[in-house]
C-alpha cells in the first residue's frame, strides 16, 4: 500500500514538473512575473505538517523529539502547496509557499508556539517577491535557509538541475534578489545516479550549508551534500545517506522541507 501511494505521488510530481516547464516555455508575462506558472492539480489543501527530528546516527524519526503535527492556518486561496520550504532564523520557524501561477511571489508563515500552528503572516512579512532570477532557474521547486546573517533562496537549473541558482534577501528592498550577498550559481557534485532532484531541501546548521536529495522510488532515503566552498559535494562533512522512518500514512511523500533551529535538525512532510 505504501509503495503504491509513493508511486502515485511521485507520478503526480513528475507531471507537475512537466506542466511547470511547458507553462514557462510560453514566454514572459506582462506583469514581469517571468511567465505564468501552471500545472496546479485539483486536490485537497494540506491542513498540517508532520515533523521528524534527527535521532543521531543515520535516522530521522517522526514524532520523536519534536511535535508530530503542526497545524497550517489561514493560507490564501491561491497558495500553491506543491512548492514550499521551511527555515529557522534564530527566533522564528518560518514556512513559505509560492503563489499559484507565479514564479516570483512567496507567501510567508510563522510558527505560533501558543497554538502549535503555522499561521500566515505571523511575525512575518506575509507576501515577498523574488527578483532577477534567470529564465534558466526552475520555479517548480525551491529551498530556503538562514545562515545566521542572511535569508537565502535556491532554485534548480532547468537544463542542468545539479546547478543551484541563489537569491538573498535584501532588507532595504524588502525582496529576494538573485545573487544578492550570494554566489549566484553553485553546482552539486558526486550525487548517486538515482538521486531524485525534484525532491530536495536545504539547511544551515551553524557549521555547514547542507543539501538533501531523495533517492528515486523511496521516501525514506536521503542523500546529503555539504558545501565545500565551491560546490555542494556528496558526503562532504556529512553522513552521505540518511533514513527517514515512521512517516504517518496521510503524509504527502512527493516533497519535503528541512531546517536546523540551532540545536535540532528537522524534516517535514505536508499532510491532510
Amino acid at each position: 500500500m505504501r509503495s503504491t501511494t509513493l508511486t502515485r505521488t511521485l507520478l503526480v510530481g513528475a507531471c507537475l514538473s512537466i506542466a511547470f516547464l511547458l507553462a514557462a516555455c510560453g514566454g514572459g508575462g506582462a506583469d514581469g512575473d517571468g511567465g505564468q506558472v501552471g500545472g496546479i492539480f485539483d486536490r485537497p489543501a494540506p491542513t498540517k505538517l508532520h515533523v521528524a527530528a534527527y535521532q543521531g546516527g543515520v535516522t530521522y524519526a517522526f514524532g520523536q523529539g519534536a511535535p508530530l503535527d503542526v497545524t497550517l492556518e489561514d493560507a490564501p486561496d491561491d497558495t500553491d502547496f506543491s512548492r514550499w520550504a521551511t527555515l529557522h532564523d534564530g527566533s522564528v520557524y518560518r514556512l513559505y509557499f509560492m503563489r499559484q501561477g507565479s514564479a516570483t511571489t512567496l507567501y510567508q508563515f510563522g510558527y505560533d508556539e501558543s497554538t502549535n500552528a503555522w499561521r500566515f503572516g505571523f511575525r512575518s512579512i506575509d507576501v515577498l517577491e523574488i527578483t532577477g532570477m534567470p529564465a534558466e532557474a526552475d520555479p517548480s521547486s525551491f529551498a530556503m535557509l538562514h545562515d545566521g546573517s542572511d535569508y537565502r533562496l535556491y532554485m534548480r537549473g532547468r537544463s542542468n538541475p545539479t546547478e543551484l541558482y541563489q537569491a538573498g534577501y535584501n532588507p532595504s528592498a524588502g525582496e529576494y534578489q538573485y545573487g544578492f550577498r550570494s554566489i549566484a550559481i553553485i553546482d552539486t557534485t558526486g550525487l548517486p545516479a538515482d538521486a531524485d532532484l525534484s525532491r530536495w531541501g536545504m539547511l544551515y546548521d551553524g557549521r555547514t550549508y547542507r543539501q538533501y536529495v531523495a533517492k528515486t522510488g523511496t521516501a525514506e532515503t536521503l542523500y546529503q551534500c555539504g558545501f565545500d566552498g565551491r560546490t555542494y559535494d556528496f558526503g562532504h562533512d556529512s553522513i552521505s545517506e540518511l533514513q527517514v522512518v515512521g512517516a504517518p500514512g496521510d503524509s504527502e511523500l512527493g516533497s519535503f522541507a528541512m531546517l536546523h533551529d540551532g540545536s535540532q535538525y528537522r524534516f517535514h512532510h505536508l499532510a491532510y
